[in-house]
């Protein structure tokens, strides 16, 4: 397994694969929603692909929110790939490269159902309450990275 930082256009279309068969397929997101501004290039922000044997399996990005936090998106593993810890390798990935960065804390909008991992992680809710993203109930969690 290799967990890599996306930096052309065929790794990026690799994490759309993966994208494409957790968030729109499995979980029912228009792909128009889906799909954003941040994913005109490689460098509309720090996309990263885990690939096994080559074939993606997960993914995710992050992109600056303000000027000291970092926001966490787009983080999807396969069906066939769930329960052996990838997610965990994926934010984690996410955080190291953040925080090479110097931004010193990470926000990101988890579903609801994910929350625990999330807490298992060092995050906490900051969201009052949970909010509709995509038609799936989300909460805001944030970490330092410091």
């Amino acid at each position: 397994m290799e967990v890599r930082h996306v930096t052309s256009n065929q790794e990026l279309e690799m994490c759309f694969e993966v994208r494409e068969k957790v968030f729109v397929e499995e979980q029912k997101v228009p792909r128009d929603v889906e799909l954003d501004e941040f994913d005109d290039s490689p460098e509309s922000c720090r996309h990263f692909v885990v690939l096994e044997e080559g074939r993606p399996i997960g993914t995710g990005r992050w992109r600056m929110y303000d000027d000291k936090t970092a926001k966490l998106q787009r983080i999807a593993v396969l069906e066939s790939h769930r329960g052996q810890g990838l997610g965990r390798v994926i934010i984690h990935a996410l955080e190291n490269d953040v925080r090479g960065q110097g931004v010193p804390a990470v926000i990101l909008d988890g579903q609801v159902q994910a929350e625990p991992f999330y807490r298992k992680l060092g995050y906490e809710v900051i969201s009052k309450e949970p909010f509709l993203d995509a038609g799936i109930l989300h909460v805001r969690m944030r970490k330092s990275l410091q």
